[in-house]
């Protein structure tokens, strides 16, 4: 496959929704930072479907123009996520953090336009490609750093596959009355299903509007799975299937 740069995830969707590209790959959450802001939002009204997972392991390089050393570094640009991802280290070194729309492109902005006392977190990639010197190397908080993308297609592919166990991913809506979420729950814990990811979050701008975001253990045609959802089903205004997959590594 070859990649297609975007600037946002809204048009990372809309590339796959004008055939401008093949897949989108969107991430999802970090182990160090959580759950990527706006992703759950865009998901359910995409219109696409995830047909697989990714774990990448995330390593973050300090950059700047060549001659320029560590202990010069005041400010250090990247993409908001990045930033906290390196924090301990920006800390122990005094260095400030400046959001950028991409770290890919402040390194190229950086090498256009040398600045003292600026710097990149991105990865190696980067220095090596638009010329400049790496300070430091993977200055990650954790050696486990990672990020969780999902892989989306226009069209769903609820096939068994892989050599791994099935995830199922999906949205809903509870009804508003007593104990609903505890109710709806139940089913997935009496048919020995393992919910492995369940997040709350706003709709339509309003606080009593509360959409969740599941993944769990199955496929939608094991007998467990389909008790479950049933169970789930009369909790809940609306359920919404965004996609089942192979369970990736580490977690495959």
């Amino acid at each position: 496959m070859e990649p297609l740069p975007c600037a946002t995830f809204e048009e990372v969707i809309d590339a796959v929704r004008k055939g401008d590209a093949a897949l989108a790959m969107l991430p999802v959450e970090n182990t160090t930072y959580g759950r990527v802001a706006d992703i759950h939002r865009l998901l359910p009204e995409s219109g696409l479907h995830i047909i697989d997972e990714a774990f990448v392991r995330v390593r973050i390089a300090l950059m700047a123009p060549k001659g320029t050393t560590l202990d010069s570094i005041k400010t250090v640009r990247a993409h908001l996520v990045l930033i906290p991802q390196c924090r301990a280290f920006l800390e122990a070194h005094g260095i400030r953090g400046e959001a950028a729309a991409d770290s890919a492109g402040a390194a190229a902005e950086l090498a256009a336009h040398p600045q003292a006392g600026i710097g990149v977190l991105a990865s190696a990639m980067a220095a090596e490609t638009h010329g400049l010197k790496v300070l430091a190397n993977d200055i990650e908080d954790h050696d486990t750093n990672t990020t969780r993308f999902l892989i989306m297609s226009p069209e769903a592919d609820m096939t068994r596959r892989g050599e791994t166990h099935m995830i199922t991913s999906f949205v809903f809506n509870v009804r508003n009355i007593p104990a609903a979420l505890y109710k709806a729950m139940g089913g997935f814990a009496t048919n020995g299903i393992n919910m492995t990811k369940l997040e709350s979050y706003m709709v339509d701008g309003e606080f009593t509007a509360t959409q969740f975001y599941a993944d769990i253990s199955g496929h939608p045609d094991d007998i467990g799975v389909q008790h479950a959802m049933d169970e789930l089903e009369f909790f809940t205004s609306e359920i919404k299937i965004l996609g089942t997959y192979p369970a990736a590594f580490p977690r495959g």
